[in-house]
């Protein structure tokens, strides 16, 4: 699976794909394991564009395998526009669910930026991204809410 670490405002971030659709992108790369693939077309520009511009979308091909319910949740953050934000609670109701189950889809999302879960915060406050509720997943947060136009601490 070819992969590629890129340094970006808001840190390196490593990107993995097959063919032309995106597979991963690892908020905390290995940047010694990291390989130096060129990146497809599409992910390429997308990318630049959004980094230039918080209001670009993203229209990429994607494997994120996961279980029906993340697959709905994936879907259901995928559907939150650039410079918006819902909450967990938000978001459990939409689907039926618990916010604690939207929080473990979140963190099993195998493409943050690209599938929005920071766009998804608490009721008061943040909420965790990647997994981490403090340190650079919570910065890397704020950066792409800030980048995006919303209002954070």
């Amino acid at each position: 699976m070819p992969q590629t670490v890129l340094d970006t405002p808001m840190g390196p971030i490593g990107l993995h794909w097959t063919g032309q659709t995106l597979t991963a992108v690892d908020l905390a790369p290995d940047a010694a394991g990291g390989g130096a693939a060129e990146l497809p077309t599409a992910l390429a520009g997308q990318l630049a564009a959004y980094l230039a511009d918080g209001s670009a979308s993203f229209d990429l091909a994607l494997d994120l395998g996961g279980t029906p319910f993340q697959q709905r949740v994936w879907a259901a953050i995928r559907a939150i526009p650039a410079g918006a934000t819902r909450t967990y609670k938000d978001l459990a109701a939409q689907l039926g669910s618990a916010p604690r189950a939207v929080g473990q889809a979140c963190r099993a999302n195998p493409c943050p930026i690209v599938v929005p879960c920071h766009r998804v915060v608490a009721v008061k406050g943040l909420g965790g991204f990647a997994g981490d509720r403090s340190g650079r997943q919570l910065a890397i947060k704020r950066w792409l809410l800030r980048h995006e136009g919303v209002a954070v601490d």
